[in-house]
């Protein structure tokens, strides 16, 4: 994830289905879901809680719901920043090893990463957020590769940096409230070929949507082709000659803090469902 600085571009706006959809197979072939937590419970097998300090970002993620940070409940999970009142120690620690400072803010990340991981195929999310644009937002649905080393490193593979092939990054839904309510960003992160070399604004749409409603946010990769689409509709392409993205990719949900600027109230990234797709 990275800091937007963008217009708005054209709008398209679409109401989310209430459940999942499998799109019908044509002769040709059509995608099968090969992966679809509906979010009854937290699952496990499915997802990790990941405390980890990256982007400056002010708040610390705890695991295990602590502060109410992620709650699974009436079939829905829910992301959220909250405000404490006061500072607290927090052991988030950094990709060079550095400490997060004290904090009065708590937040809840979860990533798939060694439990569901594809590669290539279509990754979607039905999701909401609440009253956006609040200064210091920052809720994001993404994929990174799965040999990222990056807290926490559970096997011997995972050794390669961001944005690196094997660690590389889609942004497939990313608020940033500095530009104002109702917009997200999609991108594919650009590697420059070195470590923490990444352009983040060469492959990124900057789209409007009513973000207080469920939308269904997705990415396909297909051949070397990435497409971004919002409620079933292309919003963004990008081709290249070479492949971006061969490895193994794992998601990650989080709502962060940007910025230090006080809340007014806490924040809440609702998901409905998220699912991988194969085709066939």
């Amino acid at each position: 994830m990275k800091y937007i600085s963008s217009i708005i571009t054209l709008a398209v706006l679409l109401s989310g289905c209430s459940q999942p959809a499998q799109e019908e197979t044509a002769a040709t072939g059509g995608w099968h879901v090969d992966f679809l937590d509906n979010f009854d419970s937290f699952n496990p097998e499915n997802w990790q809680d990941q405390m980890i300090w990256v982007n400056s970002e002010d708040q610390c993620y705890v695991p295990d719901n602590q502060f109410d940070t992620r709650e699974v409940s009436d079939g829905t999970l829910k992301l959220r920043v909250i405000d404490l009142g006061e500072k607290r120690p927090c052991d988030n620690m950094s990709k060079t090893g550095e400490k997060h400072h004290d904090t009065q803010y708590v937040a809840g990340r979860i990533a798939s990463k060694n439990l569901k991981e594809f590669v290539k195929g279509k990754w979607t999310a039905r999701l909401k957020v609440e009253d956006s644009g609040q200064s210091g937002m920052f809720p994001a649905w993404w994929l990174l590769g799965a040999y990222n080393n990056e807290a926490p490193v559970q096997e011997a593979d995972e050794t390669v940096c961001w944005p690196m092939t094997g660690s590389g990054e889609i942004d497939i839904f990313e608020h940033h409230s500095d530009g104002g309510p109702d917009h997200y960003a999609a991108r594919a992160i650009t590697s420059l070929g070195y470590c923490d070399g990444g352009d983040w604004q060469a492959l990124m749409l900057v789209q409007a949507a009513k973000l207080d409603e469920y939308h269904e946010y997705s990415v396909e990769l297909i051949g070397n082709d990435i497409i971004f689409r919002l409620d079933g509709v292309e919003v963004y392409r990008n081709s290249k000659d070479e492949d971006q993205f061969p490895e193994p990719l794992f998601a990650i949900l989080n709502f962060a803090k940007i910025n230090d600027s006080p809340m007014t109230q806490n924040w809440t990234m609702e998901v409905d469902w998220v699912k991988h797709e194969v085709w066939k």
